[in-house]
Formats: structure tokens, C-alpha cells, sequence
């Protein structure tokens, strides 16, 4: 992988994750999401 590829990732990443866990635990469920899941998920953006 090159370097701004990674990089952009890595935002993405960050992005998923901070969007995801600013939701209420309702919102969350609502999307069949619970806190423990953010990570799995916001790690499918990394790569």
C-alpha cells in the first residue's frame, strides 16, 4: 500500500469511529450495532 492510501484510511477509520460512537446506545441498536462492534466495524475502513 502507498503511503496516501494508508493515510486516507486511516482518516476513514477515525471518521467511522467517532461517528459511530457519538450515537446513542438506542441509535445504535436501531442499526444493529452495539458498542462493542464500533471497532470491528470502523476497522473494515482500514483496509
Amino acid at each position: 500500500m502507498n503511503p496516501i492510501r494508508i493515510a486516507k484510511n486511516w482518516i476513514s477509520y477515525r471518521r467511522t469511529l467517532n461517528e459511530l460512537g457519538g450515537l446513542s446506545n438506542q441509535a445504535l441498536n436501531d442499526i444493529g450495532l452495539t458498542r462493542h462492534d464500533i471497532r470491528n466495524v470502523a476497522a473494515r475502513s482500514f483496509r
